[in-house]
């Protein structure tokens, strides 16, 4: 199966992130708005998130070897899973970091 249109995809989503983000920047130095700078960030973090399936993709399509007869092929998940994770965690902690300063 051919992975070439998985990996223009997500290259358009990274593009598209990156111009997404550098707006929201902007917007919140203009305005001072917390909420421009959460989009921001989240922005940010899609792009990154976006980054890692690229490398996860392209470590995923090397030829089998002796150590590996079967091929990489199933470090695409590894990577898929790093992605969710730093998601998750990432979102709760700025979440988090939100809360505190608000309520302090």
């Amino acid at each position: 199966m051919s992975t070439g249109g998985g990996t223009k995809a997500i290259i358009a989503a990274l593009v598209a992130n990156i111009g997404i983000a550098i707006s929201k920047f902007v917007a919140f130095l203009l305005t001072g708005s917390s909420s421009m700078l959460a989009e921001s960030v989240h922005s940010v973090a899609d792009s990154g998130n976006q980054g890692l399936l690229l490398v996860g993709g392209k470590r995923a399509a090397r030829q089998a070897t002796a150590e590996h007869p079967f091929g990489y092929g199933r470090e695409r998940y590894i990577y898929a899973f790093i992605v969710s994770i730093v998601l998750f965690s990432g979102g709760g902690l700025f979440a988090l970091l939100e809360g505190y300063q608000k309520i302090s």
